[in-house]
């Protein structure tokens, strides 16, 4: 993935820096796999915030998901992980399954540390139902599934505007199939 896709902070925040009440237990640790080195196979895990991160939320949202790559287990085996997160409001998790496949218990494992996010920064990051798009202006906005079809039906949306294709499952679809204009993406059954 290109530099366009790292995390970047959108210096408009107000907010002080809150101190995470989550925290990282000691456990074999590695350095997290670089993002290039992944392969394109990699298994992909997409969580889409209900709005964007302030600066002070990005710095330790992102720390925390890079650590919690780097300790990432699979019965006691570190996986090859990466985690980060992209244009200021997607969590990404990523996992070389060639290397060792997550399964259950690391998965839950993920899971629980997504709900712990969205519990201390006061986030939603399981709506499946909210759907991420760029403005006109080139901002990503999101809208209800209900509220996107009538942006679509009063031209405000076309099939032309992109969107967060977040059921991608691999690197390579990541990069390519992620954000897409409507008519190329699963959002096109919106379109009346």
């Amino acid at each position: 993935m290109t530099g366009s896709r790292t995390a970047k902070p959108n210096g408009k925040s107000a907010e002080k820096h809150v101190k995470p009440r989550i925290s990282i237990t000691t456990k074999p640790s590695n350095p997290m796999t670089n993002y290039q080195n992944m392969p394109d196979s990699a298994k992909v895990w997409i969580y889409q915030s209900s709005r964007p991160f302030t600066d002070a939320e990005l710095t330790e949202i992102t720390r925390y998901v890079q650590e919690f790559a780097e300790q990432w287990v699979r019965h006691g085996k570190l996986l090859k992980a990466w985690g980060g997160v992209f244009h200021n409001r997607f969590v990404v998790l990523m996992v070389d399954e060639a290397a060792l496949s997550a399964g259950g218990c690391s998965i839950d494992a993920s899971t629980r540390m997504i709900k712990e996010l969205e519990n201390q920064f006061h986030l939603t990051l399981f709506d499946r139902l909210t759907i991420a798009y760029r403005t006109t202006e080139g901002q990503i906005a999101t809208a209800s599934r209900n509220e996107f079809e009538r942006l679509l039906a009063n031209g405000q949306v076309t099939i032309d505007t992109p969107v967060f294709n977040n059921l991608v499952s691999t690197k390579a679809q990541l990069e390519t199939e992620w954000e897409v204009p409507v008519y190329k993406s699963w959002h096109k059954q919106l379109v009346s």
